[in-house]
């Protein structure tokens, strides 16, 4: 077969040629479109349910949420196993599924489970999937740099405008915002009044739900004119809700401001951002989407960052804390020095040992149509150009001309021994004819 090929090669050296052309080509149309990141994603094809029930132990987090979750998502098809994890006021459901099972198909099938659990948890409880990312789908951090802005007005921003924006990129799973406050309405009850007015904590809380929504109405006709009837009772400040009433007493209403106080504060924490040890920062963090390309990403996720600073409230700008864009260009541009280097010192030796210009250049043209078709491979395999790789394909360039050094070495014998043999033939016949 080998032979066939060598034969074959030799007779058709023009197709042999527009062949390798055309490889060389499509391997660097190859080169261009690869993936490009720092570090090969090995983590686990997992899909992550979220749950969040505040205010609730660890033990009443694993009892109610979490063991009936994972006994019920046991059993999905191409499953490998299920873990969990409970801590205070969250649940965390990790499904590990087979490697090669697609990363959609697997969250529509939790989905679906997760859809039909029915009445298995607490009433208001309601699992969440976690983004289509990795292990590894963390490829920016950044801060905001606001002098004299307190914490929850930066937090502010970055939920309700950078984070909308941000993630609009293409390519972008989540942005995880951290660090400062989350604005929220609070009402503090004195004890004493509640108990004064013979109030529960759940008479207060009705109040607020149901005072605090909109009904709708009907259309009716007057005049020839139709009108459209609808109530607006979205709370919207701090007296609204202090004017609320609880109950009628003696033709008295309770109010809630003569139970307690009502405030703007933060949600409570578990724990804060500091940076740098200069203070408490905001921030976010982008989440990369599975299988997207890192570098690609990176690029716009910056371009947008520099359309929303526009919009940004004056004193305010960003501040990459994290960026693996950086250690991309420098892995790749430091494995690309090296295959440089190594195509250089390959091709002199090979010069000099067989100090033969055209067999030679028959052996060192294979250098980079072969580094050009790995890259199809890498494209076909879904295998980013990584730090990884990349050192693969520098490993193997003394591996890809030792083939052509042996049959180089192979044709310069057998050529020597039949030149002999054509000597010592011509040395018969000059014999004869004396």
């Amino acid at each position: 077969m080998v032979e066939k090929i060598i034969s074959f090669s030799l007779r058709n050296r023009f197709i042999v040629l527009l062949f390798a052309a055309g490889f060389f080509g499509w391997g660097l149309y190859s080169v261009k479109t690869s993936k490009i990141d720092a570090i090969p994603d090995l983590s686990e094809n997992q899909v992550i349910v979220f749950t969040e029930w505040m205010g609730r132990s660890p033990q009443i987090i694993e009892d109610q949420i979490t063991y009936p979750l994972v006994t019920n998502l046991q059993g999905l098809p191409k499953v490998n196993y299920v873990r969990a994890n409970s801590m205070f006021g969250m649940s965390f459901i990790y499904i590990i599924f087979e490697d090669d099972v697609d990363v959609y198909w697997a969250r529509s099938r939790v989905l679906e489970r997760l859809n039909s659990i029915g009445n298995v948890l607490p009433e208001g409880v309601s699992p969440t999937l976690g983004p289509d990312g990795t292990g590894v789908g963390h490829v920016l951090w950044y801060t905001l740099e606001a002098p004299g802005m307190d914490l929850g007005e930066q937090r502010a921003v970055q939920d309700w405008y950078i984070k909308f924006a941000l993630q609009n990129v293409a390519g972008v799973s989540e942005i995880a915002s951290f660090g400062g406050f989350q604005k929220q309405y609070q009402i503090s009850i004195d004890p004493n009044r509640l108990t004064y007015y013979k109030l529960s904590i759940q008479d207060v809380m009705q109040a607020v739900k149901s005072n605090n929504n909109e009904a709708g109405g009907r259309k009716f006709e007057m005049s020839g004119i139709g009108y459209i009837i609808k109530t607006s009772g979205y709370l919207k400040s701090i007296e609204e809700i202090e004017n609320l009433a609880v109950r009628t007493q003696n033709s008295i209403p309770v109010k809630i401001k003569d139970i307690g106080t009502v405030q703007m504060a933060g949600e409570s924490r578990l724990g804060i951002f500091d940076y740098n040890g200069e203070g408490e920062a905001v921030g976010g963090i982008v989440v990369l989407r599975y299988g997207e390309n890192a570098d690609e990403v990176i690029r716009k996720v910056k371009t947008k960052m520099t359309e929303v600073a526009k919009g940004l409230p004056q004193g305010m700008k960003f501040n990459i804390v994290y960026d693996r864009g950086e250690l991309i260009a420098e892995s790749i541009s430091s494995i690309k020095t090296t295959l440089i280097e190594e195509m250089i010192v390959v091709s002199l030796i090979v010069i000099i040992f067989l100090f033969h210009w055209r067999s030679a250049i028959s052996i060192i043209i294979q250098i980079p149509i072969t580094i050009a078709a790995s890259f199809i491979l890498l494209n076909a395999f879904d295998i980013s150009s990584n730090i990884m790789s990349l050192t693969g394909i520098a490993l193997a360039i003394g591996v890809i001309v030792d083939n052509g050094i042996i049959m180089a070495e192979n044709s310069y014998k057998n050529l020597a021994v039949r030149q002999a043999e054509l000597n010592e033939q011509r040395k018969g016949g000059n014999a004869d004819v004396e």
